[in-house]
């Protein structure tokens, strides 16, 4: 049970460090992109006002001196007329793009990668518009700058979650240890409690019993009192019984369980619970596949479907109807325990596996629970590597699903050996 809160705890701390380290990460790139672009801008204004000077009028004609150069490395000029025509260019990166004299800054992918940037000039003298100059940059140094800064973002991160991890390994054992060792105190203590309870109540039974079997010497407002007390530590006894069998269940380890065959199980408790049934006037049904097997305590699978049996009978009223199924589907085996009683109220569900809770309006009988029996059937079904769920509509009724892993092996060898026994009936006819 630890074992699964621990992994939980350090997956939510993962999670939220991810997202955390992720919105840093972001950050940093998209405040670095918009920096290095803007270094980019200015770069190309500070091009585009020395490449202006280099147009002017001469003799009405429009004139530019491209014997100077002005383009630096992994950079390009190109001056325009008026009407958009090339004029000049220098430099190794200028744009192939067609002028846009609407878009001041343009950008190519190909045949190389660049960013432009197009401003209209005027005449120094006339301060008569004379055209435009394009100037532009290769964008691969930027792309690899960015590239380098992603893979160290990344890599950072990455490591940052696995350091994270390692010591969030530690860090989640060291908090959960005192937890861990103060629910095993807690459940020694339930152990051991229910256990010497159960002298005393015995006691307080035999002597309330024999007390009400010879009641000729007993007041008869008196007997009523001894009844009473009789109720009472009958019910204290199934209290402690029921402790009792959690705190053993929490102890249970796997090594020891057994192949058990679950379809005989079930099928005894069918015929066990029948009559009960049939008391009450409950249709009591069953369809329950052969050969289901799988690995575990036969004790306390008992007790997980004899809890689950109980429930369903009890809370199904007269002319009702209760179905026992078990399967075979993959790899698991699906049990349903499904009635028509009183159901349980939606926003009851997912109380009702735990300990000591009862959905009182939902789920009320005369008959006094203690609201143990479903949270023994989960913590069992949990100890098996399984797990229960329920569907259910309140006066509709419900149906508790028991999902545990098989044993396809045995189920394999138990059918040929059925196969077996049936040729060697056969023969022996013959």
């Amino acid at each position: 049970m630890f074992q699964k809160i621990r992994y939980q705890l350090l997956l939510s701390n993962l999670i939220v460090l991810t997202i955390i380290l992720t919105a840093f990460a972001i950050t940093v790139r998209i405040t670095f992109a918009y920096s290095i672009n803007q270094q980019l801008i200015d770069r190309l204004n500070t091009l585009a006002r020395a490449a202006a000077t280099g147009i002017d009028i001469e003799d009405g004609e429009v004139e530019t001196d491209d014997d100077e150069v002005i383009a630096g490395q992994n950079q390009g000029v190109q001056w325009f007329d008026v009407e958009g025509e090339l004029l000049a260019q220098q430099g190794e990166y200028p744009l192939t793009l067609p002028l846009d004299i609407n878009q001041s800054l343009q950008k190519q992918t190909s045949p190389y990668p660049a960013q432009g940037l197009t401003t209209p000039v005027n005449d120094d003298a006339s301060g008569k518009f004379v055209g435009y100059v394009r100037v532009s940059e290769s964008l691969t140094e930027v792309q690899s700058i960015t590239r380098r800064l992603d893979l160290g973002l990344g890599g950072g991160v990455l490591v940052a979650l696995v350091l994270s991890g390692f010591g969030g390994i530690w860090l989640t054992r060291q908090a959960m240890q005192p937890i861990e060792e103060n629910f095993q105190r807690l459940q020694q203590f339930t152990s051991d409690a229910s256990h010497e309870l159960r002298s005393p109540l015995m006691a307080i039974k035999t002597n309330a019993a024999v007390a009400l079997k010879y009641s000729e010497g007993i007041r008869s407002k008196d007997v009523e009192k001894f009844q009473m007390i009789g109720s009472a530590a009958n019910q204290m006894t199934w209290l402690t019984e029921r402790l009792l069998i959690l705190a053993r269940t929490d102890k249970v380890t796997q090594p020891d369980w057994e192949p058990i065959n679950l379809s005989s199980i079930l099928s005894k408790l069918v015929l066990f619970y029948k009559p009960y049934a049939l008391q009450k006037k409950i249709d009591f049904t069953s369809q329950i596949a052969g050969n289901l097997y799988l690995r575990g305590d036969k004790v306390l699978l008992i007790q997980l479907f004899t809890n689950l049996i109980k429930n369903a009978i009890y809370y199904t009223p007269s002319r009702g109807m209760v179905e026992i199924t078990a399967k075979i589907a993959g790899s698991n085996l699906i049990i349903k325990v499904q009635d028509n009683g009183i159901g349980i109220a939606p926003e009851y569900l997912e109380k009702i596996f735990e300990r000591f809770w009862r959905a009182e309006k939902s789920r009320s009988y005369k008959a006094k629970k203690f609201g143990l029996g479903l949270a023994i059937a989960q913590t069992i079904a949990q100890k098996h590597d399984g797990l229960i769920t329920v569907n259910s509509q309140l006066g509709k009724g419900s149906c508790f699903t028991t999902r545990l892993p098989g044993l396809e092996k045995l189920k394999n060898q138990s059918i040929a050996g059925n196969r077996e026994q049936t040729g060697n009936r056969e023969y022996r006819n013959k």
